[in-house]
């Protein structure tokens, strides 16, 4: 379950936020996660629940932003949403495409109490 090292370094992103920042917690915290990322969200929730307990981001609201897979076709340049890493270019059909997007996994804003 590589999710809670994910929640873990989350946690030491808000961390090191708020301290710099002198702020005591965190209202919100928004996360990109791509399609293709590999991440299970119901996991990464249940592990930010309990890695968080007693910390500044206890009690802080979770929004996921959920990031579409998005490839560039390398035969004819067409992009397009991809369903996996095996789904051919749907305007020629070829399967060489360089992925563009979906695989992120950001934290996008803290959004603080002062």
């Amino acid at each position: 379950m590589h999710e809670l090292s994910i929640a873990e370094q989350i946690l030491d992103i808000a961390t090191d936020h708020t301290a710099r920042e002198g702020v005591a917690s965190v209202r919100e915290i928004e996360l990109e996660i791509g399609t293709l990322s590999g991440i299970e969200i119901d996991a990464l929730t249940f592990a930010l629940d309990v890695v968080t307990k007693n910390t500044v981001l206890d009690g802080t609201k979770v929004t996921i932003i959920d990031v579409p897979a998005k490839a560039r076709c390398e035969s004819c340049g067409e992009e397009f949403l991809l369903e996996d890493y095996f789904s051919p270019c749907p305007a020629c059909g070829a399967f060489q495409s360089e992925t563009l997007q979906g695989q992120e996994l950001r934290v996008k804003s803290l959004i603080v109490d002062e």
